[in-house]
This record gives C-alpha cells, sequence and structure tokens, in this order.
C-alpha cells in the first residue's frame, strides 16, 4: 500500500510539504492550523485527506524526508572519495550547506525525534515512522563506516565508531537549535567550526 498519493503533474503534495515546512518551522507543529496549510495552496481542507491523512501524517512525511536526504547527500559526497578525513570534511559541509526551507525541515527534524519511538496507530503515519527509523540506523551506519575506514587508513583513532558517529551527528543536528540566516555567522563559517570539532573528535 502506497503511503502517500502519488505525485502526478496536477499533484499539490509539494506544495502542502512545502507550505507545512514553512509553518511547522516558524510557528511550530502544534500552532499550525490544517486549514492554513489548505488555504496557502488553495484548497479545501478536505482535499488535504487526499494527500496526507493527518497533520501528523504530514509531519512524519516531512521528517522522512528530511532523512532521505541527508543520507543521498552523504552517498553523493563521499563516492569514489578514498580518503575518510576528506569523505568527513565533505560529509559536514554538504549537511550544513542547505537552502532557507532545508533548514527549517531539519529543525522540523530534530524538534519531533520523539515521534519515532512509539508506533503508530495510524497504519501510513506508521509507514512513514518505520521509515524514518530504518533511515536514521542507515545514517549512522554510514557514518560509522567512514570512521571504520578512517581507522584502518591511521587517520582517525582507533575507538567506537558508533559512538563516535553519534556525536558528530548530534552535534551537526545541534546546529539547527540556534542557526538562523540572520544571525551573525553565515552557513559557510558554521561549517568550518563543525568540521574542527568533528576531526577534533575523530583524531
Amino acid at each position: 500500500m502506497s503511503t502517500t498519493a502519488p505525485a502526478g503533474p496536477r499533484s499539490k503534495r509539494r506544495l502542502i510539504l512545502d507550505a507545512a515546512i514553512d509553518n511547522f518551522g516558524e510557528v511550530g507543529f502544534e500552532h499550525t492550523k490544517w486549514a492554513t496549510i489548505a488555504d496557502q495552496v488553495g484548497i479545501g481542507q478536505t482535499a488535504l485527506y487526499h494527500y496526507f491523512e493527518s497533520k501528523a501524517h504530514c509531519l512524519l512525511t516531512i521528517m522522512s524526508t528530511e532523512l532521505e536526504r541527508s543520507h543521498e547527500r552523504f552517498v553523493a559526497v563521499t563516492q569514489g572519495v578514498a580518503s575518510a578525513e576528506e569523505q568527513l570534511r565533505a560529509s559536514v559541509r554538504a549537511a550544513i550547506a542547505v537552502e532557507p526551507r532545508e533548514a527549517l525541515q531539519a529543525r522540523i527534524l530534530l524538534s519531533h525525534q520523539d515521534l519515532l519511538v512509539a508506533p503508530r496507530v495510524s497504519e501510513r503515519e506508521e509507514a512513514e515512522r518505520q521509515k524514518s527509523r530504518d533511515l536514521v540506523r542507515q545514517i549512522e551506519q554510514d557514518w560509522s563506516a567512514m570512521l571504520a575506514l578512517g581507522i584502518e587508513q591511521g587517520a582517525f583513532s582507533d575507538r567506537d565508531t558508533k559512538t563516535g558517529a553519534r556525536l558528530m551527528l548530534g552535534l551537526l543536528n545541534s546546529v539547527w537549535r540556534w542557526y538562523r540566516p540572520s544571525g551573525s555567522q553565515t552557513l559557510d563559517q558554521v561549517a568550518d567550526e563543525v568540521v574542527e570539532a568533528c576531526l577534533r573528535l575523530a583524531h
């Protein structure tokens, strides 16, 4: 069974997700009315249920989409790079070099990770929750394998790679708690600092 409505040329799915990201990221999931999303997309509230059966289903879809984007970006920047240290530098920069809406999406994921803990009653919500959990495990495995490669190459200290991966991912995720485009630091400057912090953890 498909977890979402098909995204054809007349589909509003992407517009709904974008409107939801903007609202959930700016005013919060709890304070966003489902009707507001419908109004911004230009459809009736009932039509939303063709794409998402609930506001929570939409939120979980945003979360799984962000995790999928993170995994795909990691694979794209590390593929064919022999040096684990260069992989680490590229992975951190790729994770932080995001568009404003992607930054909101990352913040939403960080703020609602508790939703991934307990099973959902709804079949479609549960499918997105399970997809997200699988992606979390995959991302941790990706980073753990990168650290293991660095240990094998003699570039990184020989320590538990799973713990190291979780520490680095936690550091990366924490950026979205405080980073704002209007702040004093650019994303490039933030990336420089996070790269150095992750290298210190690895060495």
